[in-house]
């Protein structure tokens, strides 16, 4: 035998040991996956299953950062926590919950260990893309009042054409009073659209590229059409909102108003094991997480579960994560810990001491369009959570990676990889931001089709998979 051949031959018995570890344990490394299905028996199934009715009512109720925020808050009042107020001390097995400008919010477990040897830091975000309303937000044109809208993320702007829009968010007046807005979600509400041309009249229109189909500033849906009797069509939308809430046009300068697509959670397949919903990324995470804390005990370290705000533009604003709130938490936390013998220094130590896991779903390997990714490290639907390894410095450290690894080994969660094609694709999470503050994270995901449309596409087995893999990333004590 050649150096070669010796080589190839012992890279191949050692996948081949790696293969035979992933079928007895959970576990699988790309190249020797298979799906979840296919080893699951029906206990397993049954329990994905389950997970999946309950994950389709959450995604159902949660258009938006305020709606998750509020059913994530009912979750965990029905799960045994409470608000946590400045100055409590976590106990061990205590459970909190504490709100960041109703758009943010975190979970508190408390841990066996001092919150001055570190925490357990598991962050999603809960923003996904979307339209919002312009601030003068109703124009005319042909007889038609329009909304004029912004966008939240990054989206293909054709595919928010000709799909039934429902109008969510909050109004501020000026005298103190919010007022929320939901129409379109009821079976008997009204819905909004943005027409596009039809094929008949659109060729001028199908010469441009794809990015250009539809200009971000075409996205105006119709918000009425036609006079009412005397009345112009702007002015009657300006009427119908005085009359319905009490607002002025002024008002909607201070509004937190957004076009999410009107669509139920549905089941895919003769077999129903995917789920198509809008806003699985990053609200999938998000409720995993909260299922996850529903089977905490007493982990090792405190643990606080954070659903953030406004990732999909950059982790901006106070309730983003690039905001000091989380790391000034832990510091109120350590400061009820210790008291007035609290310094600094005590802060950075604990951050240090501490484990962070970022969690955002990936684009998973599309079988329309499986060349978009190099497929010997895609992430694919059915077979796990992904631990993704762009390179570049955004990884994990090595050792990281491997404990990570041991912890889920430990619960035979399965497991896969992730690793874009090199200069063609990319994208961000909350990891960097968790890592600023010189603590050490690693970033999951599981995979999900259509990821950013308005209807995405998940594998049953796989939210469960994500559930259990944050877990036991928490309860990990080696």
């Amino acid at each position: 035998m050649t150096k070669k051949t010796t080589f190839i031959a012992t890279l191949m018995m050692g996948m081949s040991t790696f293969a035979g570890v992933a079928a007895n344990a959970g576990p699988c490394a790309q190249g020797t996956c298979e799906s979840a299905w296919k080893a699951a028996d029906g206990k397993k199934a049954d329990e994905a299953m389950a997970l999946a009715r309950d994950y389709a009512k959450f995604l159902d109720g949660a258009r938006t950062e305020l709606m998750t925020v509020k059913s994530a808050r009912d979750m965990a009042a029905g799960m045994g926590f409470r608000e946590w107020k400045d100055g409590t001390r976590i106990a061990p097995g205590s459970r909190y919950y504490i709100a960041n400008r109703d758009r943010s919010l975190t979970l508190i477990i408390g841990g066996k260990a001092d919150v001055a040897k570190g925490v357990r830091l598991v962050a999603s975000h809960i923003d996904s893309p979307r339209l919002e309303l312009k601030g003068r937000p109703v124009d005319t044109t042909q007889g038609f009042a329009l909304f004029q809208t912004n966008y939240h993320g990054g989206i293909k702007t054709y595919q928010w054409t000709n799909i039934p829009l429902a109008l969510v968010g909050r109004i501020d007046r000026k005298d103190g009073k919010s007022i929320d807005v939901n129409v379109g979600l009821d079976a008997n509400d009204p819905i909004f659209i943005i027409p596009d041309l039809s094929p008949h009249t659109a060729r001028d229109q199908m010469k441009r590229t794809g990015s250009e189909l539809i200009a971000h500033e075409e996205l105006d849906p119709i918000a009425a059409s036609g006079p009412h009797g005397e009345t112009a069509v702007a002015d009657w939308v300006f009427e119908h909102l005085k009359e319905t809430y009490g607002i002025d046009a002024a008002d909607l300068v201070s509004a937190e108003l957004s076009l999410v697509p009107a669509t139920r959670p549905r089941d895919v397949g003769f077999d129903r094991r995917l789920t198509a919903a809008y806003g699985q990324d990053d609200r999938l995470a998000a409720f995993a997480s909260l299922k996850a804390a529903a089977e905490m005990k007493t982990p090792p370290q405190t643990t606080l579960i954070h659903l953030a705000d406004n990732e999909e533009s950059g982790n901006v604003n106070v309730t983003g994560a690039s905001s000091t709130f989380l790391t000034d938490l832990v510091g109120e936390l350590l400061y009820a810990e210790v008291g007035e013998s609290y310094r600094q220094p005590l802060l950075t130590r604990a951050l240090r001491a501490s484990k962070a896991l970022s969690i955002d779903v990936n684009p998973g390997v599309n079988p329309m369009n499986p060349g978009v990714w190099e497929l010997t490290n895609a992430p694919r639907l059915g077979q796990g959570v992904n631990i993704k390894l762009y390179g570049r410095g955004f990884n994990a450290n090595s050792e990281f990676i491997a404990w990570t690894r041991a912890a889920l080994d430990d619960k035979a969660v399965a497991w896969q990889t992730t690793t874009y094609k090199v200069g063609r694709a990319g994208g961000g999470t909350l990891g960097s931001e968790l890592a600023h503050y010189n603590i050490d994270t690693i970033d999951f995901g599981v995979p999900v089709l259509s990821i950013h449309t308005p209807y995405a596409v998940s594998d049953k087995m796989d939210v469960l998979a994500l559930k259990d893999g944050i877990a036991a990333f928490i309860t990990y004590d080696k």
